[in-house]
């Protein structure tokens, strides 16, 4: 196919409260998305840099500006050969920027696959029609504030709770959340790298609550430090941030680092490098979950796409569209039993409302041939 134009849309869509984590608080999904014009039909994709560089080093307007600037440009030059796997090949000489290389792939992947009336479930080998569903419940202001938001999530039937924790809001509310709700809710908590080598005889204290895992404890660099914590801790570590492709996952495998790892699209530079880290995890015996990014209906819709591989054996972050939005960009997705329906349409199998998007864009910029 060739690439004919791309649609850069700045949206900032009104979380339904704010969602605070070790790194801030936002009370507004800050987004790019990115709309991709081919010879052979169009596709949809979100780029999941957050407003701030806080998750990592990209943040959405300098993802917007090196895909403007870099990344399309060089993928016009590929005229007819383009294909979505040739996205990530043809980028490699650009540093870093995986978050903005996922935008701009998955856009392509989605209109390839539109072309081909193929879903992207079938593309990356989805074996299941419906995926658990966790939910991430942000650090709260008071504990009794936070028994009430767990609360509410498990009565709308979500079957895992992850906590967000950070130096000051980690034991006690671990503890209250355990013996509030028994020994068999599947609880987890995630650190975003807020601890450090020193907290370890901390963290070990968490593993008196039987945790399903705890992930990204310290610097997303240190992996040497996350296997010396694995050996001292009972509860399983899990990766999120350090794991940035296949590469990686096979080191921090073998290095004892990563017993769990998080795959995230984004975070990796995309769903075909999401799919060979889940192959390289399977190939170890080491399970691996779909966490999230605040994705809006487009980017939700892809997830729960990778998320029906055979190796996503933990309930993921693809949460309901109304955990976080009132109103969502697409047709919402539903929590049902628990699980969410995996799309089966061509490519991600979605598409905007745009008179919803509408109401939310700040900016528009079109790059043309």
């Amino acid at each position: 196919m060739k690439l004919e134009a791309v649609e850069l849309i700045r949206l900032d869509v009104p979380l339904k409260s704010t969602f605070r984590t070790s790194e801030g608080a936002v009370n507004v999904h800050e987004v790019v998305w990115v709309h991709a014009i081919t010879d052979v039909g169009e596709g949809w994709a979100e780029c999941a840099a957050n407003g701030l560089p806080d998750y990592s080093s990209e943040f959405h307007t300098g993802a917007a500006l090196v895909l403007k600037e870099f990344l399309i440009p060089n993928l016009m030059k590929l005229g007819n050969d383009l294909t979505a796997e040739a996205v990530a090949p043809s980028l490699h000489w650009v540093k870093g920027h995986r978050m903005a290389k996922a935008a701009i792939e998955t856009a392509l992947l989605d209109a390839q696959l539109r072309a081909a009336n193929t879903s992207l479930a079938t593309y990356l080998g989805a074996v299941k029609e419906t995926v658990p569903a966790g939910v991430s419940v942000g650090i709260m202001d008071s504990l009794p504030e936070l028994l009430k938001f767990v609360e509410g999530y498990l009565a709308e039937g979500y079957l895992r709770i992850k906590l967000k924790i950070q130096p000051g809001w980690d034991y006690e509310p671990v503890k209250l959340i355990r013996e509030a709700f028994g020994p068999d809710l599947m609880l987890q908590v995630d650190a975003n790298t807020a601890y450090t080598r020193d907290d370890f005889d901390l963290l070990k204290r968490l593993d008196e609550f039987n945790l399903l895992l705890i992930e990204q404890p310290i610097e997303e660099e240190d992996i040497l430090g996350h296997a010396r914590l694995a050996e001292y801790i009972e509860t399983p570590v899990c990766l999120d941030e350090s794991i940035v492709s296949a590469d990686i996952a096979r080191d921090a495998i073998e290095l004892g680092a990563a017993e769990i790892i998080n795959i995230k699209p984004s975070r990796v530079g995309g769903y075909i490098e999401s799919v060979k880290i889940h192959d390289v995890a399977q190939a170890a015996g080491i399970p691996v979950w779909c966490g999230g990014m605040l994705e809006t209906g487009i980017g939700r819709a892809a997830n729960l796409a990778l998320a029906a591989l055979p190796n996503f054996t933990l309930p993921g972050d693809t949460s309901a569209s109304n955990r976080y939005f009132a109103v969502d960009t697409t047709e919402p997705f539903v929590l049902v039993d628990g699980h969410i329906s995996v799309p089966t349409g061509p490519g991600i199998g979605v598409d905007p409302i745009r008179e919803i998007v509408d109401g939310y864009t700040v900016s528009t910029e079109w790059v043309k041939r």
